[in-house]
Order: C-alpha cells, then structure tokens, then sequence
C-alpha cells in the first residue's frame, strides 16, 4: 500500500476552497498523468490517466466515485481500476486558520492487488507522495489564481 499526504496554506477563506474541491470538474485535469475524465453523475466519474510506472509507459483508466462532501471542510473519494488491479481513496481537508486563509490537506492511498500487486506496490509506494503533493500544491494554485 502508498500513501501519500500533503498540507498546504491556501490564502483564501475556506468558502472558496470548498467551491473549488467539492467540484471535481474544477480540479480533474490537475491530476498528474491527466488525460481525459467523463462524468457519469456528480459522484462517479471515469479518468483516462497517461504515464510511466518504472520503465513501462501505460495508460490506465479509474473509476471514482464521492464517498461524501461534508460543507465546508471535507470531499471523500474511492478509486477503483477498472483497466488494472488496484484500489485506493483519498480526501481533501479545509481546515480554517482565520477568515482569509485556509489549511488544506490532500490524501491518497493506492493498492494494487492480484498478481501484478508484489510488483507494483513498490513502484506505488515513491509515485503516490510525489502525486499527492503535486495535486494539492496545484489545486491550492488554482483556488489563488480564481480568488485574487
């Protein structure tokens, strides 16, 4: 299993990071290794992701589904592959510092499964922070960017 987490401050009031994250039509492209995402209903979705796992160049595609939004601090995701064998969710958390900033966190956690699970989950384990830190550090730059 690869776990990832990331924190950053968002000057922002955290109104504004809840209209961003709760939406994921607002943040998907920002996924590292994004490549296309179809809505199926506001809580399930499908995304096309593009990239290297080790040496290998692979296309992967992932269903996510919203477990739940709790207004204003809190949108809860599962992942499932639907082209591979593996699982995982994730979250983002707004936590209020005062009325203009705003503590957010990002977290994912992914598990291959099957034969190919003792293969990828070391691969998974370096990719998985770098991923999380990367998209949160580029949704807290969007919410600046939409919010100046």
């Amino acid at each position: 299993m690869a776990t990832g987490t990331h924190t950053v401050e968002v000057p922002v009031g955290i109104e504004h990071v809840w209209d961003f994250v709760s939406d994921m039509e607002k943040w998907a492209k920002l996924v590292p290794g994004y490549n296309a995402h179809e809505m199926i209903d506001e809580k399930h979705s499908t995304w096309t992701f593009k990239g290297n796992v080790g040496v290998l160049k692979k296309t992967v595609e992932v269903e996510i589904t919203i477990l739940e939004w709790l207004a204003p601090s809190k949108v809860t995701f599962e992942l499932k592959g639907l082209s591979d064998n593996f699982t995982g969710n994730g979250y983002f958390l707004a936590e209020s510092i005062d009325p203009e900033n705003t503590k957010m966190t990002g977290f994912l956690e992914v598990v291959a499964g099957g034969l190919a699970g003792p293969v990828l989950n070391p691969i998974f384990k370096p990719i998985v922070p770098k991923a999380t830190q990367m998209l949160t550090d580029r949704v807290a730059n969007k919410i600046k960017l939409v919010n100046v």
